[in-house]
This record gives C-alpha cells, sequence and structure tokens, in this order.
C-alpha cells in the first residue's frame, strides 16, 4: 500500500463554512517526489508502515503506566508528598496515552484495520474528550488548513489571545507572552465540561460545519464522559474528601492542559512558522498541500530520544503532517528523507535544536503579536524578523 502526503481526511461530515471553497494549488513535482522517496525507504527496509512491533510494546507499557498511577493514587496514596507524585505521574501517563496511542489511532496510524485504530482513537472517550470531535476539529480541519487565520479552529483563541498576524489585537494581548501559560492549563476541563457539547449542539467546530453523532458515534461520547467522570471524580469520591478529589482533579488536568497545548504551539504557533492566507476573492491558496504543510510546521528537539517517546513523535511535526497515516515510530527516520527533498526543491524546512529554543521563539511569537502590528507579507503570513537563534536543520 503507497503512501499518500498530507491526506487531510476531510470528508463530506466538515464542510467550510466560507464562500468560495478554500483549495491548494495542484499536487506538484515535489508532493510526488516526496511521496515516492518514502515509499522507497519503507520498500528497502521492509518495515510496516502500521502494525508496528515496537507500538505495540509501547502501548502495553504506557496503559500499565497509567493504570498503576491511578490504582496507586486512588486506593492507596499514602503521604501527600507520595500523592503529589502519583498525580504528576497520573497526568504524564494521559498525556502519553493521548499523544501515542490515541493520536496515531485517530489518524489510521496505528493499524491496517480499521476497528483496531478505531479502539485506540477511543481512548480519548476514557480521557474526557471525544474521538468523533476530535477526528473532525483535528484530522479534517487542522491538518487541511494548518495555520490559516478563519479556517484552522487551533489558532483561533477568541479575544483571549492573539497567534496569528491576521487576527485582530486587542491592547491586553501585548501581556498575552506571559498570561497565555497560565490559560493554557484549563484546555482539558474546557473539553470535558463544555467545548464536545457545544460543538455537538451547534454542529459547527469554528467557521465549519460538522454531521452531529447518531448512533454508536453518539453513544460513544456520552458513554465516554460518563466513564470518564466515574474514573475521575465519582470513584476517587468513594475514597477521599469531596474537596480533595476536586483539587487533584483540577491540578491533573491542568498539568495535562500546559503540556497538550505547549507541544501543539511549539510546532505551529512560532517565529519559523507562516500563517498564509488565500488569494482574495478567489479562496485559492499559493502552494500545493505538502508544501503548505511544511511551511507552517516546525519540528523542535529531535535529537531528544527520551522527549520524542513520551510526545508520540510529534516533535517531528513535519513528517507527521506529510504523512499521519504512518506509525510516528518511524518519524525520526523519515526527517531526514524529506529535509534532504526540502533542500533539493528550495522548500524552507525549519527546526528547533531544542525544546527550549521552542519554548523561546513561541514566547517570542507571543510577544511579536501582542505588540503593535509588525510588517509581514500578506500572502505568505511570514512575518519580517531575523532568523531565530537555536533553528537549525538536520545537516
Amino acid at each position: 500500500m503507497k503512501q499518500q502526503v498530507g491526506t487531510s481526511e476531510l470528508s463530506e461530515q466538515v464542510r467550510p463554512a466560507l464562500a468560495p471553497p478554500l483549495k491548494f494549488e495542484t499536487s506538484g513535482e515535489f508532493d510526488r517526489e516526496i511521496r515516492e522517496r518514502v515509499d522507497r525507504y519503507f520498500d528497502n527496509t521492509g518495515l510496516r508502515r502500521r502494525d508496528c512491533p515496537r507500538m505495540y510494546v509501547k502501548t502495553a507499557l504506557v496503559i500499565c503506566w497509567f493504570a498503576a498511577s491511578y490504582t496507586l493514587l486512588v486506593f492507596s496514596a499514602g503521604p501527600w508528598w507520595l500523592a503529589i507524585l502519583l498525580a504528576l505521574s497520573l497526568a504524564l501517563s494521559v498525556t502519553g496515552i493521548g499523544f501515542n496511542i490515541q493520536h496515531d489511532g485517530g489518524h489510521h496510524g496505528y493499524s491496517d484495520l480499521r476497528w483496531v485504530n478505531k479502539i485506540m482513537a477511543m481512548t480519548l472517550d476514557l480521557m474526557g474528550g471525544s474521538s468523533y470531535i476530535w477526528a473532525r476539529k483535528h484530522n479534517s480541519i487542522h491538518h487541511t488548513f494548518s495555520n490559516i487565520t478563519g479556517q484552522d479552529d487551533d489558532i483561533d483563541m477568541g479575544v483571549l489571545g492573539r497567534l496569528s498576524p491576521h487576527q485582530r489585537r486587542l491592547r491586553f494581548h501585548r501581556l498575552q507572552h506571559f498570561y497565555l501559560w497560565f490559560l493554557y492549563g484549563f484546555l482539558p476541563v474546557k473539553w470535558h465540561v463544555f467545548d464536545d457539547f457545544r460543538n455537538v449542539i451547534s454542529g459547527r467546530i469554528g467557521e465549519h460545519r460538522i454531521a452531529r453523532p447518531k448512533g454508536w458515534d453518539l453513544a460513544t461520547l456520552i458513554g465516554g464522559k460518563v466513564i470518564f467522570f466515574t474514573l475521575a471524580l465519582v470513584i476517587p469520591m468513594l475514597l477521599h474528601p469531596v474537596w480533595i478529589v476536586l483539587v487533584f482533579y483540577f491540578a491533573i488536568t491542568y498539568v495535562q492542559g500546559v503540556i497538550l497545548s505547549v507541544v501543539f504551539q511549539l510546532a505551529h504557533c512560532v517565529e519559523e512558522a507562516t500563517f498564509p492566507m488565500p488569494r482574495e476573492g478567489t479562496g485559492r491558496m499559493e502552494s500545493t498541500f505538502a508544501t503548505h504543510q511544511i511551511e507552517t510546521t516546525v519540528d523542535f528537539a529531535r535529537g531528544n530520544r527520551l522527549l520524542s517517546w513520551l510526545l508520540g513523535g510529534l516533535n517531528f511535526q513535519i513528517e507527521h503532517h506529510l504523512f499521519p497515516q504512518v506509525c510516528h515510530v518511524h518519524y525520526a527516520a523519515l526527517a531526514p528523507i524529506v529535509e534532504k527533498a526540502c533542500a533539493e526543491f528550495g522548500l524552507r524546512y525549519m527546526a528547533n535544536k531544542t525544546f527550549r529554543a521552542g519554548l523561546a521563539s513561541h514566547f517570542r511569537w507571543l510577544r511579536r503579536m501582542g505588540s503593535a502590528a509588525e510588517s509581514f507579507n500578506a500572502g505568505t503570513g511570514q512575518m519580517a524578523h531575523p532568523a531565530s537563534p537555536g533553528v537549525a536543520s538536520l545537516s
């Protein structure tokens, strides 16, 4: 089975509300070449794109990590300092499930079998989110319209923050490079109790209409919420004071929110990424789909193996956006192939060397977006700024 580049998974279930419809340029030589080179990699190595033994082992380890952290915290936490450590471990294990198991399953990159991918994707429902809404918000919308203002809901924080140069700037945004880090932590609670229900009731995600879940999809959404709140609140409240359970619930979800948000922001909302817009009146982008993914996405900390393991390879975001249906255990090997192709075709491939460099770039980007309007190219969305330190390629 040959690999498609940048499969957006946009279907009849997600339709842009804007007119005219947004379209990319027809796939060109680069799109074909990068697909052929990745195909050759798998043909030459004999490795499977999905159903990877390494992924099975990793899944078992992460699930056991979660089960042990939850069981010890809820049923035998012991002294307060041990409870705090177990809470931190539980928060990290839940994000590990999301980054690794759920993410690959949701993108159909875990297995060649559809039902296996479905089960892995449904781990998000046990984490308090909705695999149904996530598939439309992340797979269909974010992966199709990455960093396109008004289309990519993931860069829209409403009045709370300005992440794109095309968004309206408010006076208090001048402080967003300080306060947004604090707000990131509230993301999971917002998912648990508000966002998923709002999206289902309204039939929309941002500017996009979605099909409301029915039948088993609706049952999974509701059942997942019930199971999650039973595990997160009901069972612990049978064994511990209500206020302690609530404190630990918010603390654990807060840690998750910060980690989830920062990982996304380091890939898209940094100085090196672009925020292109379609040609006025035509709805057409200047680039092909694959080129757009490279221009709007940035890798980080590719040499950090521990971080790569914990994040499910999401520090290789360029490779993920080009080949979302390939298991993430291959991203590190695909990165040199993608980078070399970009160099040959004159495309700008960017990566921050370290996690710290990525954090600094995101901080500077928030500060730029919160300050008085700066000059940027309206067509590409690229800010006019010198090259940032800590940015390099694999070469």
